[in-house]
């Protein structure tokens, strides 16, 4: 359970079963004259992944870029940089209260007894996908990220009806991917604005590079062509439609359709 439209992993509690919502919820009804004192909080309810996919015997979640310069028609680039952000804790079910062991944000993390500030607790996300393909093989790998870029898409479009779109705006996305034990993905969150903090030199090197892209994306020198597939670390992901990493026509998919993603 989670407070909505909070950050750095606050407002995040634990049940291990469904009666102890209910009891939860009884324990915070107010008295009808405190109602209008205090504001009312909205909450998110998601099922706990319990077989997370383990490094080191440490639970970790994915960060990755996507920046929207247009929803209507819905325009979509993917970062290739990205990290992975490790728990400072061996990861065990024995304990729901410890945060250390079950939130990778790095404000929690940061604050363990044992953390190393020299080490940190972020693997470039290049540095992860070597690592799994040792241990799984190209094949597994790619089938892994190419559902990551479904669901990159399928969320944007889930909500492109509702976003207001402005042709003067645009957003960058910071996306929490978990994988479990099958090399499954799954969405936790999308995060608007996300934290641009640096932790440690190599985040701070990749940061300023997405902030600088970022930058020269939107463009406001009118340099681009606007028939650009990629830019800086960015990837033209989604234009009205699939792009295809062949060369050829933005609109028209081809025989053999790759998408144009390098994450």
């Amino acid at each position: 359970m989670t407070v909505v439209a909070r950050s750095q992993g606050r407002g995040i509690f634990l049940f291990r079963k469904l009666k102890d919502v209910i009891d939860w919820r009884k324990d915070g009804v107010r008295i009808d004259d405190q109602k209008d004192e205090i504001s009312v909080e909205n909450y998110v309810a998601q099922r706990y992944i319990e077989n997370p996919y383990l490094i080191g015997g440490r639970k970790f979640d994915l960060r990755v870029y996507v920046l929207v310069m247009s929803y209507l028609p819905l325009k979509a680039w993917l970062y290739r940089d990205g990290f992975a952000r490790f728990s400072n804790t061996r990861f065990t079910l024995n304990s729901i209260d410890d945060q250390y062991v079950h939130l990778t944000n790095v404000a929690v993390q940061k604050t363990a007894p044992d953390y190393d500030p020299e080490k940190g607790c972020k693997w470039m996300i290049q540095q992860f996908r070597l690592y799994l393909t040792a241990k799984h093989g190209a094949e597994a790998v790619e089938s892994l990220f190419a559902e990551m870029d479904n669901i990159f898409i399928k969320t944007l479009q889930s909500v492109q009806k509702v976003i207001i779109s402005d042709k003067h705006c645009f957003e960058l996305y910071g996306y929490d991917i978990l994988i479990d034990q099958d090399l499954k993905p799954w969405l936790l969150e999308v995060n608007a604005s996300p934290s641009l903090t640096a932790s440690s030199q190599e985040d701070y090197e990749l940061k300023t590079r997405l902030l600088e892209d970022t930058l020269n994306i939107v463009d406001m020198e009118g340099r681009l062509t606007g028939k650009e597939k990629r830019v800086g670390g960015y990837d033209l992901i989604w234009n009205d439609g699939p792009i295809s990493r062949a060369e050829g026509n933005l609109d028209t998919p081809m025989n053999g359709f790759v998408a144009n993603t390098h994450l």
